[in-house]
Order: structure tokens, then sequence, then C-alpha cells
């Protein structure tokens, strides 16, 4: 198995990079973050900790190295399995309102996977009936995953490093602005999403899984229940009027510990409402509250794009268990 690090700073960050034995440049782009992010980590040192997305982008980077790297990385570090001390409070941060871990997740961690292609933390939703739709449908479906997160701009910067595929239109010179990293890509179409998650040995969710991830079993409105709370979601009644980070909410995930399945941008799904079209979930910052129930219908043209659409993948059970035998057994580990 790859090393472990608990908690990344910019000892770690430089470590990794001198272990793979690139610049720089080439560094911040396999992370897809700018190369200024990554000569603050390094000056920063210990005192510099990365927010919880870059943590997540780190991971990945280190689980995709080779044996060897791994190693290198490890002797440089001098890592055990110990956890690494509390960070002392004199420390500083990216963005002081992420200095912490990724929020809680009120489920099992044994329910809780690193997706070994694109390193996005993935919860499982077991197998069963939910009640779908308005009416409260009752639906079987058989186990899978679902990324805890939307899709990152940092997450979509790794597809575009590694496929040379177009990057969105709002990225500044096709690099991901430095103040968006963790808010989710947008400006994608169905086309691009179902590009990302091929590439990531995914698939985008069908109208189903997505709205049994969002309201769990038991036919609530909502994922964190019935109750109309405006508060809990990036609605229009909130009045941000743009993107938010997707861990900003989390006293709105779902049963699963699924952030972001109300507000902040619409999702788009597999499934296909007409041809040409397909269905999205969750609504939007630009969407009234009204609009926000996980059992809401909406769908768009494939080739749309706009400022409040985004997307999640999910795997089903059996190919997450074959990946992840697969990944351990590559030559050099046990």
């Amino acid at each position: 198995m790859p090393p472990t690090v608990q908690r990344w700073t910019g000892v770690e960050a430089r470590a990794l990079r001198e272990a793979k034995r690139v610049s720089q440049v080439d560094f911040a782009a396999e992370l897809g973050v700018s190369e200024r992010m990554i000569v603050k980590w390094e000056k920063g040192g210990e005192k510099m900790t990365p927010r919880p997305v870059n943590q997540q982008a780190l991971d990945s980077l280190l689980s995709r190295s080779s044996v060897e790297v791994q190693t290198r990385f490890a002797e440089m570090i001098g890592l055990t399995s110990t956890d690494r001390p509390a960070q002392d409070p004199s420390v500083t941060t990216e963005h002081p309102a992420e200095s912490e871990p990724e929020p809680s997740i009120p489920v099992g961690d044994e329910d809780q996977v690193r997706h070994p292609v694109d390193g996005k933390l993935m919860t499982l939703v077991p197998a069963g009936v939910y009640f779908a739709g308005v009416d409260n449908e009752p639906v079987y479906l058989p186990a899978f995953y679902i990324d805890v997160f939307p899709t990152t701009n940092t997450d979509y910067a790794r597809f575009v490093a590694a496929t040379d595929y177009k990057p969105p239109q709002h990225w500044e010179d096709g690099k991901v602005p430095d103040q968006l990293s963790d808010h989710p890509v947008v400006f994608v179409t169905w086309h691009d999403a179902t590009a990302y998650a091929q590439w990531a040995a995914k698939v985008l969710p069908t109208a189903q899984q997505w709205e049994k991830a969002a309201r769990g079993t038991r036919g609530d409105i909502y994922p964190w229940g019935s109750q109309r709370t405006p508060a809990k979601v990036n609605c229009r009644e909130g009045g941000k009027r743009s993107t938010t980070p997707v861990d900003c909410y989390a006293s709105g995930v779902s049963p699963y510990g699924v952030y972001d399945m109300c507000g902040n941008t619409w999702e788009w799904c597999s499934t296909e409402s007409e041809p040409g079209r397909y269905e999205l979930k969750g609504s939007a910052f630009t969407s009234p509250f009204l609009r926000c129930t996980p059992s809401t219908f909406n769908d768009a043209a494939a080739d749309m794009m706009d400022d409040d659409t985004s997307f999640r993948c999910v795997t089903p059970a059996e190919t997450m268990r074959a990946l992840l035998n697969m990944r351990d057994r590559q030559p050099g580990q046990s």
C-alpha cells in the first residue's frame, strides 16, 4: 500500500515533488493548481497547510505514483503510520476558513474510499429500496459509490492535464483561478462531464441513483429531512450569487454524508429525458429554494453549458471492488 499522510504541509508537498524529480511548473500541472501556489506551499514549510481539496489532490498524486517515487518520498519524510501531532494554533493556511480537515461524514469509515484513478472521496450507497419521485414510489437500486463532493475545478484540472482536454471558458489562460480551486467546475456540457467520467473509470449517476444518494431511503423531502431550511444550501435566497466551496454546507449533507445535493450547482445525470437531452439534479445558487427538492425534474440539451451547472460521478460497488483489488496487487505492494 502507498504511504499515508495524515496532514499535508509544505514540507510533504515539496518532498513529493522532489521524490518525483519534477519542476514546480510540472508539479503544479499534475495537481491542477498554479505554480505560484506550489511556491507558496514550499516557502511556508511546516507552517503552510493546503486546503482540504488540495490535500485530496496530493493524496491522489501520491497514490498514483510509482513504487520507486513512493519509497523515495517515505524515506525523505521519515513517514510512519503514527499520526502527526495536532496542528499548532500559530500555523497559517491558504484559507483560514478551510484549515480544518474535510468535515466529518455521518457514515462508517468502512463505507468511504478514495477512488484509485481520480483520488476523490466516495461513499457507499447500499443496495435496497428507496422512495423515488414526488409520489414516493418504491424503487430498488444495486449498491454504488458516489462522490462525496461535486467535481471541483482542481479535480477537472487534473483531467485536463492528463488528457489535454479543452479547459472551461472561465479559467484564466487555461488555468484554475486560485479562488475557485475548491468550487465545483462549471461551464461544462454533458459531453464534458461524460469525458471526465470515462477518464476516471466512473460514470455519471442515473437520476434515480442521484436522488437516492440525496434523500436516503425514508422518503424525506430534502437531504437533511423534511424541514424547509434554505440556510442549509446555496440557493437564490442566500444571496451568494455565485458558487461556493464544495464543503461549505455541512449541515445540509445527505444521510450518506454527500455534500451539495441541494443548491450550489445543477448536476448532470446519465438519464436521457428525450433524444439529446439529459436530466439535471440538485438546483443551484441561481435557483429559488422551491427548486431544491431532489425529486424535482429538470433537463437540458447535452451541449448546454452555464455558470451554474456541474457534475459528480458514481461507480458500481462491484466495479469499485475490482479497481481497489487491481491497485492493491500492483508490483511491489502487498
